[in-house]
């Protein structure tokens, strides 16, 4: 007995086997988020006032850039993560759709590139 419409038996539709993967991904990359950002506003609050050479020699240090880069990337997977899950829900037409989805993925690539080379130039000294 199929629970499948005929339409989708047609277009060969059906579940993908992902949306429990992208659900632990989304909760996953917000606790992380939690503690990431915990961090970043510790370190903003630390830096507060600080010099331009006690600010740099804080950010050079391992301790300092290691959380910055893990918040980079886990912000930008969540990012990219919850748009993707709007874009399917409210993009409508298929071409659209996958258009939005590439460029989603596009910018969130281009920003991380950024980001994360924002980083180690200031992790290792320009």
């Amino acid at each position: 007995m199929a629970y499948r419409t005929p339409l989708a038996r047609v277009r060969g539709l059906g579940s993908a086997h992902e949306g429990a993967q992208h659900f632990w991904r989304q909760r996953l990359t917000a606790i992380a988020n939690l503690f990431l950002v915990s961090f970043l506003i510790w370190l903003l609050m630390t830096l507060a006032g600080a010099d331009y050479a006690t600010t740099k020699a804080t950010l050079a240090k391992p301790q300092v850039a290691i959380p910055l880069l893990l918040l980079v990337l886990s912000g930008l997977v969540h990012m990219r993560l919850g748009m993707q899950t709007i874009i399917e829900d409210y993009v409508h037409s298929e071409g659209r759709k996958i258009l939005a989805l590439m460029l989603n993925s596009f910018f969130a690539l281009v920003v991380g590139l950024i980001c994360v080379f924002a980083v180690l130039k200031l992790s290792f000294g320009a």
